[in-house]
């Protein structure tokens, strides 16, 4: 059976870039976590809205109540966990109504590996969830707002939103918040805030200080690096004169300081708008973190919705490396769809969950059994998952999967290389038989030997559902 005709055409993320981080969701404001050897994103969840006749229309944000987490050991291999719910009746905060620019932190408590998760409600105050994993679950261990504009030193902060959090080598914790431009005063809007964080990491102390940030809008951002403290930010879109030195409209800028409250000295802006680089302009959100030996900046734009011909307003996560140079100054960083270089081999004998992607077209995925990972479902025909230097080493002998099937079933096709590579095994998903039972499914694999890009390619009925995948996994030949 040849599918080279059949394929279904990736967009947005195309091989071999790594740039937007996934093809089959949105995610937007991305704040990083690093935990035991895997990078953390935690990204708004921008999904479409449509008007009344099922058009497209602009990201009104006003509906989204769920952050959604992917990660990666490697960097260009993703592995999707799902959106948390965070807002409303269904979700962990019912006090809050939506769940915009999400930041995280793991800290040790009482000899306990705990994680915290705080978000925007719109503009008007921050939450935090806590949790004992970096996927959850989560609860709200307040049952109220952290920040409101009764917090002391936040009354006159135009959007009570973006935050941003750094536990220092001492333990404490900091926030980091605000945002806005009051009336005409757009070069010292005076609308940056940060605050120390409680022992328990759910609570704030005293009094929040002002971060003179020039020209600030949003996007609160902090890191520390060689004992110095950056705080860094999105400018506003004054379109007025500026004053030379001055950030450009809706760029990423950075400022410096000796001690995590300040006082802060402006330098530069480092990250152009995301319309410089990708021809669709819109706000500018960003992250900073170091992983390994390696500095990074997250950040979004709106390549995979233009590449569907829908950039309203429905952005993705990237990821470009960032430097510093000796002197502690950040040099510009150029985004583009490349991305960055792919750290570690992926080992085909883990027990990979199907919902880890370097590349895919023709699927979704949604949530599995509670407590569970992701699973990929929508499989359409001529769909595919295509994964990044996967090393089979001195070869692989078999392929098992973990699937449900559907009601036609169909072909799991193993492909090296690209989407139409050489097949290196086929394994026959039978059609439903009405029990609703996840089977183990084996096939013999043959050729798979070294390091190659490994594509599980989907076949079938055009018009009928096929199977679903929870996860896969090689065995490798005895020797």
């Amino acid at each position: 059976m040849t599918t080279t005709t059949q394929l279904k055409q990736a967009a947005g993320k195309v091989q071999p870039n790594g740039n937007p981080l996934v093809a089959h969701r949105y995610g937007a404001d991305p704040y990083a976590l690093v935990f035991a050897d895997r990078v953390y994103l935690y990204m708004t969840n921008d999904a479409l809205e449509y008007d009344e006749n099922g058009v497209v229309k602009e990201n009104s944000y006003s509906s989204i109540n769920t952050i959604t987490v992917i990660s990666s050991a490697d960097l260009v291999n993703w592995t999707d966990h799902g959106p948390i719910a965070v807002a409303g009746p269904e979700g962990a905060a019912k006090w809050a109504t939506q769940s915009w620019a999400p930041a995280a932190l793991h800290t040790v408590i009482d000899g306990q590996d705990k994680f915290f998760l705080y978000f925007a409600n719109n503009a008007s105050g921050i939450g935090v969830l806590s949790s004992d994993s970096p996927v959850g679950p989560w609860v709200d261990p307040i049952g109220e707002a952290l920040i409101l504009r009764s917090t002391p030193g936040v009354e006159d902060v135009t959007w009570l939103f973006d935050p941003a959090v750094l536990v220092d080598d001492d333990g404490k914790g900091y926030i980091y918040f605000g945002g806005g431009v009051p009336e005409g005063q757009f070069a010292e809007p005076g609308t940056a805030r940060v605050m120390p964080l409680g022992e328990d990491m759910t609570s704030v102390v005293g009094t929040a200080k002002v971060i003179p940030a020039p020209f600030m809008f949003e996007d609160a951002g902090i890191h520390k690096w060689n004992g110095v403290y950056y705080y860094t930010y999105c400018s506003n879109f004054y379109d007025g004169e500026r004053p030379e030195g001055s950030p450009p409209a809706g760029e990423i800028a950075y400022m410096t300081s000796d001690h995590p409250m300040g006082p802060w000295t402006y330098h530069r802006t480092i990250l152009k708008n995301p319309g410089h680089f990708f021809g669709v302009s819109g706000n500018n959100h960003h992250a900073v973190f170091q992983f390994h030996d390696s500095w990074y900046i997250a950040y979004h734009a709106q390549t995979l919705s233009k590449a569907q011909g829908i950039a309203n307003g429905y952005r993705s996560t990237h990821l470009n490396r960032l430097t510093h140079h000796e002197d502690g100054s950040i040099p510009e960083i150029h985004a583009d769809y490349e991305g960055v270089q792919q750290l570690a081999a992926l080992n085909p004998y883990d027990r990979i969950p199907a919902a880890t992607m370097g590349w895919s077209a023709g699927l979704k995925t949604e949530a599995g059994a509670a407590g569970a990972e992701q699973i990929v479902t929508d499989i359409a025909h001529g769909g595919w998952i295509g994964l990044s230097g996967v090393d089979f080493g001195s070869g692989a002998e078999s392929f098992q999967v973990s699937v449900l099937s559907l009601e036609a079933g169909g072909v799991l096709e193993l492909h090296l290389d690209e989407p139409a590579g050489p097949v290196i095994g086929r394994l026959t998903v039978p059609a439903a038989d009405g029990s609703q039972e996840w089977l183990e499914l084996k096939t013999a694999v043959q050729g798979a030997e070294g390091v190659h890009n490994l594509y599980l390619v989907f076949i079938g009925e055009s018009d009928k559902s096929l199977f679903k995948l929870a996860a896969w996994q090689f065995t490798a030949q005895e020797h």
